[in-house]
C-alpha cells in the first residue's frame, strides 16, 4: 500500500515545498501576487486555514466561505495544492464571550483572558460542540475540492493550553481516573496517599494538582499530565472521526512539537495520524543547534515507524519567541532544510509564506520577507525550491538505522516533577548527550518509544529511563538476552508507571539485566565535578555501584578526599544471555561518552553512514533502485570527502573524492553494486 505522503509527492511531482499561507491577513490584490511568486519559488503545497475560524464563522451559526472559496480556487488554478487545516486552535472572540468558562485556568486558579491562541479548556463541552461544528462545515464544503490533498487537524496540540485546572477539567479528570483505576483503593495504592494523610474516600474529593501548601502528590501530578495529554488526544480523535467520515479519501495529520515541549505525549498522537508532521525551530542560543535538528528529525522518523514524514514548519531565518532571535547565516536555511530531507522528510515547509505586517509574529521570518523579493531570504527560498525539484527522486526512499534511542514523554514528566534528588537532572540534557555522541560518530539512529519492537536493532541506547514499567523492562531484558546490546544512562529503572520506587535496590527492574546493585544516589552540588579514573571529569551525579555479575570498565577516581562513590564503578559491562548491557552511573564528559558509544558501536557491529571528517554530517537514504548519501558541511572550511557517485545538486560525478564548500551540502547518488568498477 502506498504511503499517504508518497501519494502526495507523486501528485505534486516532487518533494512537498511551501508553508503556512494566511491570505486573511492581506487584501485581495496581494493574493494574485502571492500565487505568482509561489510558482517562481517552486512552491507546490501550502497550509491554509490554521487561524481562520473568526473569518469562516464570524458569528454563532453564521458561516462565510467566500474568502476560502476564492483562495482555494486561485491556488488550484496555479497548480498549488493545499493542506487544509481545521481552525480549532484559535476560537473566535464571540465564542469566549458566550462561554467564559471555556477559558483555561492556571495552576494558581487564574482564568486566562481571550487575546491569544488556544484560549480554551480541552475538556470544555461548549468548545467541543463549537469545534465539531466548524470542522463538519469545513469538511463538507471542501471534501471534494481538487486543491485539497491533505487535512491538517488543529495546530500544535497543547502548545499553550496543555494543562487546564478549571472545575470542568477537574470533573473530567475524575472520570478519567475512574476509567484508569476502577476503584479508589487502586488509586490510593498507586498514588501512595497514606503519605501525608491524603487517602481518598470519595471520587469527588479528588481535584487537579493545583497550587497548595507544599509538594503536590507526585502520582497525582503525573496522572494529571497524562489526563491532560489524553484530553487533547480526544479532541484530535473527535475531529479526525468527522474528517474521515466526510472526506474519507484525504489523509490526516497534525503537527507535533518534538522535543520543543514536554506537554503532550506525541507518540500517542503520531499513532493516530495517516502521516507524521513535525515543527522544528533551531534553539538560537545553541551553537550546535543542528544536532537538535537531527535529533528531532530522527524522532519524527521514529514516530513514523521509519516511513516518510513531513516537516510542517521551520523558519527561513529568525523566529520571534526566543529571548534573542538570531538570524540564520547565509546558506543555513538550505542546510537545515536538506538535513531534514536527509533524515527522511519528504516535505519541507515553513511558517510562513508571507511575513506578517502586524500581530504577535510579525518578527518571525517567512519565505517572502518584509523586504519582498529584493532580499537574501527570498533568493535562498527560490534556490532551495530549485534544489528540491532536482532532488525529487529521493522521495519514498528510507533511512535505515541499526541503533535505536529510547525517548519517553512519561519518563520526562516524572523525572522533572517536584522533590527529585537534583533539579539539575534534566531529561533533555541526558538525551542530547547520548544523541550527540551518535551524531558525532555519524551513526544514524531511530528515536523510538518504550515498548517499540527492538528486535531489528543491533544496539539500543536509553539515556534516561527514570520511569520504567515492569513490562518495558522485561522487553529490554529479552532484547539483551536474545543478543542485543543495551546501554543505559544513570538514574534509570527507578520508579514504576505511578512514580513508586521499585524496591530492593536501584536500578530497580534493571538490576538483573545490568548485573549490578546501587544502594544510594549521590547528586553533586551545582557546579561541582567528579574525577574519573581515565583522567576525565563528570558532572551532576554519582552512584554507589556494587557489581553483581557486571565488569567495571571505568571507575570514579580514588581521591584523597574520598569524594562521592570514591573508587567505585562508573561504567560497567555485563554479558547477559546472548547479549551485552552497559551502565553509566554519572553524566560523563562529551568526549568520554563519545568514546564509550564508539566502543559499544564497534562491539555491536554498527557502522557510520560514511567515513568523513569531523563536522560533516552523513546520512543515507535508500530505495529499491538507488541509495543517496547526504553530506552536510557544518564547518567554516571547505572539506574533501571520499565518495563515489554523482552529486545530484550539481550533476558532478565523483570517482574518489568530492569537495564540499563551507556550509555546503552534497547529495550523492551512489552506484549500485552492478555499476561499480
Amino acid at each position: 500500500m502506498t504511503h499517504p505522503l508518497t501519494a502526495i509527492t507523486r501528485h505534486l511531482g516532487s518533494i512537498a515545498y511551501g508553508g503556512d499561507y494566511n491570505p486573511e491577513q492581506w487584501p485581495k490584490e496581494v493574493w494574485r501576487e502571492d500565487v505568482r511568486l509561489m510558482q517562481q519559488a517552486g512552491v507546490n503545497l501550502v497550509t491554509v486555514g490554521v487561524f481562520s475560524w473568526s473569518r469562516l464563522q464570524p458569528q454563532p451559526g453564521v458561516f462565510d466561505w467566500s474568502l476560502l472559496d476564492e483562495v482555494l480556487d486561485l491556488l488550484h488554478d496555479h497548480g498549488i495544492s493545499v493542506d487544509l487545516a481545521t481552525p480549532t486552535a484559535a476560537p473566535p472572540p464571540w465564542f469566549t464571550r458566550l462561554h467564559p468558562d471555556a477559558r483555561p485556568v492556571t495552576v494558581s486558579g487564574n482564568r486566562l483572558a481571550h487575546g491569544s491562541r488556544q484560549v480554551f479548556c480541552p475538556s470544555n463541552p461548549a468548545y467541543a460542540e463549537a469545534a465539531d461544528a466548524i470542522v463538519t462545515e469545513l469538511a463538507t464544503r471542501y471534501a471534494d475540492h481538487p486543491a485539497v490533498v491533505l487535512l491538517h487537524v488543529h495546530n500544535e496540540f497543547g502548545n499553550h493550553n496543555a494543562l487546564c485546572y478549571c472545575d470542568i477539567s477537574a470533573a473530567a479528570f475524575r472520570t478519567w481516573l475512574r476509567g484508569r483505576y476502577i476503584s479508589l483503593d487502586a488509586l490510593n495504592d498507586a498514588w501512595g496517599t497514606d503519605f501525608w494523610g491524603q487517602r481518598y474516600g470519595d471520587w469527588q474529593e479528588i481535584d487537579p494538582p493545583r497550587d497548595t501548601t507544599a509538594f503536590r502528590n507526585p502520582g497525582q501530578d503525573l496522572d494529571y499530565r497524562r489526563f491532560s495529554s489524553d484530553a487533547l488526544l480526544a479532541r484530535y480523535r473527535a475531529e479526525a472521526a468527522l474528517l474521515r467520515r466526510i472526506a474519507p479519501g484525504i489523509p490526516l495529520t497534525t503537527n507535533h512539537l518534538g522535543t520543543l515541549e514536554k506537554k503532550v505525549d506525541a507518540h500517542a498522537f503520531a499513532a493516530e495520524c495517516d502521516l507524521v508532521s513535525l515543527d522544528h525551530y533551531l534553539p538560537a542560543a545553541d551553537p550546535d543547534g543542528h544536532i537538535d535538528l537531527a535529533l528531532n528529525a530522527d524522532l519524527a522518523r521514529g514516530m513514523a515507524a521509519g516511513r516518510p514524514w513531513l516537516l510542517m514548519e521551520h523558519s527561513t531565518s529568525a523566529v520571534n519567541w526566543q529571548p534573542i532571535n538570531v538570524a540564520k547565516r547565509p546558506g543555513e536555511m538550505r542546510r537545515n532544510s536538506l538535513a531534514h530531507l536527509a533524515r527522511g522528510a519528504d516535505g519541507i515547509m515553513f511558517f510562513q509564506w508571507r511575513q506578517s505586517r502586524a500581530g504577535a509574529e510579525k518578527w518571525h521570518s517567512a519565505m517572502l520577507p518584509h523586504a519582498g523579493t529584493n532580499s537574501r531570504v527570498w533568493d535562498e527560498v527560490c534556490k532551495l525550491g530549485a534544489d528540491l525539484t532536482i532532488l525529487g527522486e529521493v522521495t519514498g526512499t528510507r533511512v535505515e538505522a541499526d541503533v535505536a534511542l529510547i525517548f519517553d514523554w512519561h519518563s520526562w514528566w516524572a523525572l522533572e516533577l517536584e522533590a527529585r534528588p537534583s533539579v539539575q537532572m534534566r531529561y533533555l540534557d541526558m538525551v542530547r548527550d547520548w544523541y550527540e555522541a551518535l551524531w558525532t560518530l555519524n551513526i544514524t539512529c531511530d528515536v523510538v518509544a518504550p515498548g517499540s519492537d527492538l528486535t531489528r536493532y543491533k544496539a539500543v541506547l536509553a539515556p534516561n529511563l527514570y520511569l520504567l514499567s515492569e513490562e518495558h523492562a522485561d522487553a529490554l531484558t529479552r532484547y539483551v538476552s536474545g543478543g542485543g546490546h543495551l546501554a543505559v544512562g544513570c538514574f534509570s529503572g527507578v520508579v514504576d508507571a505511578h512514580d513508586r520506587v521499585h524496591l530492593g535496590g536501584y536500578p530497580g527492574v534493571l538490576r538483573e539485566v545490568l548485573g549490578l546493585h546501587i544502594d544510594e544516589y549521590l547528586p553533586l552540588r551545582d557546579g561541582d565535578t567528579i574525577q574519573l579514573s581515565d583522567g576525565s571529569t563528570a558532572a551532576l551525579w554519582a552512584e554507589r555501584v556494587e557489581p553483581r555479575g557486571c565488569t567495571p570498565i571505568l571507575h570514579f577516581a580514588d581521591t584523597p578526599d574520598g569524594g562521592p562513590a570514591c573508587g567505585g564503578p562508573v561504567v560497567t559491562r555485563h554479558a547477559f544471555g546472548e547479549g551485552t548491557s552497559w551502565y553509566v552511573a554519572t553524566r560523563p564528559s562529551v568526549t568520554t561518552l563519545r568514546d564509550l558509544v564508539r566502543h559499544i558501536s564497534l562491539e555491536a557491529g554498527l557502522r557510520a553512514a560514511a567515513e568523513v571528517p569531523e563536522g560533516i554530517e552523513a546520512v543515507r537514504r535508500s530505495g529499491p533502485d538507488a541509495s543517496y548519501l547526504f553530506l552536510v558541511n557544518h564547518t567554516d572550511d571547505s572539506v574533501k570527502v571520499p565518495v563515489e557517485g554523482v552529486d545530484l545538486l550539481d550533476a558532478t560525478g565523483y570517482g574518489s573524492t568530492t569537495e564540499i564548500p563551507a556550509g555546503g551540502v552534497a547529495v550523492i547518488r551512489e552506484p549500485q553494486p552492478d555499476q561499480q568498477r
